[in-house]
């Protein structure tokens, strides 16, 4: 049995009867070459309020879902006039109001927030760190601990670091070769780098953990502060992933090398000049785009990674520890 009478089955079946009844009858009406979802949609909408809701101005903006949506709705001058003369507030909970104020509403992958346990986050790294014995440590693994152990006597002398001999009687390059013949595989002291300062403390931290302290991205931050709690601890710890994550060239703006200033200002000037802007607005261009390059590479000026809104020396601030510095820093990666 099938009744057309849609207020009728409204007040007899209730709302969901109702609505397969309006479905139905434009499902009828357009013939079917309409998507199914578009008309499941529409019907939605008309009796998502648990009643009935005709899809034109007079229907959808007596609903209560803020001026701003009301506005996006054929009416826009009326609305945003009536809401103004009578006070409305809008706390931009639909998507259409969202939209129309150019911002992320709470549906979709906005509707959450990501929140990293920190602390576990650590622990987790502890636990890897206890995975691996002795047993399990192959030769380049061996070798690596002895060249870092050596690294801290030769204050990171790479030439220094090549001639040094290890346990065998044999240097640290002739090691090298020998295990570079035995794995196939090419082997080369990178970067190195000792961070040595009796009134800092040093905090670490390892992405990508091998095997027993041995990474493929380790970073290297050195605090300078009496203060030796808890929230020192957690930020030189925090500040260190951040390292890891935003890669900064230099400690504040004013310590970028020269020469990757000059290389980027080159290839600033370049994109500028085949753009075709008059040489007055590419000047305020390029030299906008030159601070912006150096707050995003500078650590002090970057995006704090665990709260973007802020950056790090306002968190460094918030912290209200007086004697709290940030000495230096170091961040290595294979490849790099």
């Amino acid at each position: 049995m099938y009744k057309n009478d849609i207020q009728e089955t409204n007040n007899v079946l209730g709302i969901e009867a109702a609505r397969q009844c309006i479905y139905n009858e434009l499902d009828e009406s357009f013939e079917s070459y309409i998507n199914y979802h578009h008309l499941s949609l529409l019907c939605d909408r008309m009796t998502a309020t648990k009643k009935m809701v005709s899809v034109f101005r007079h229907g959808i903006n007596n609903d209560n879902i803020g001026p701003i949506a009301k506005a996006s709705f054929e009416e826009t001058s009326e609305m945003f006039a009536k809401a103004a003369k009578h006070g409305e507030l809008d706390e931009l909970t639909g998507i259409s109001s969202n939209i129309m104020c150019g911002q992320m509403g709470n549906y979709g992958t906005s509707a959450f927030n990501v929140y990293l346990n920190m602390n576990e986050y650590y622990h987790q790294d502890d636990d890897n760190d206890d995975v691996s014995s002795d047993e399990d440590e192959n030769d380049d693994d061996r070798l690596m601990k002895i060249q870092s152990e050596i690294n801290n006597e030769k204050n990171s002398d790479i030439d220094e670091i090549k001639k040094s001999k290890m346990k065998n009687d044999n240097t640290v390059e002739d090691n090298l070769v020998a295990l570079i013949a035995k794995i196939g595989e090419k082997i080369t002291i990178g970067k190195t780098k000792t961070i040595s300062n009796s009134s800092s403390t040093n905090y670490q931290y390892l992405h990508t953990v091998v095997k027993d302290n041995l990474a493929k991205l380790a970073v290297v931050v050195s605090l300078e502060t009496k203060d030796q709690s808890e929230t020192v601890k957690n930020f030189g710890k925090q500040l260190s992933m951040h390292i890891a994550a935003s890669n900064p060239i230099a400690l504040d703006s004013s310590l970028i090398d020269k020469e990757i200033l000059d290389k980027e200002q080159k290839l600033i000037t370049e994109e500028l000049k085949n753009s075709g802007k008059p040489e007055d607005i590419a000047k305020k261009i390029s030299l906008g785009k030159m601070n912006k390059f150096k707050e995003e590479n500078a650590l002090l000026t970057q995006a704090w990674v665990m709260e973007p809104k802020k950056k790090v020396q306002d968190v460094l601030k918030e912290l209200s520890i007086a004697d709290l510095k940030i000495k230096e820093f170091y961040r290595i990666k294979i490849g790099e």
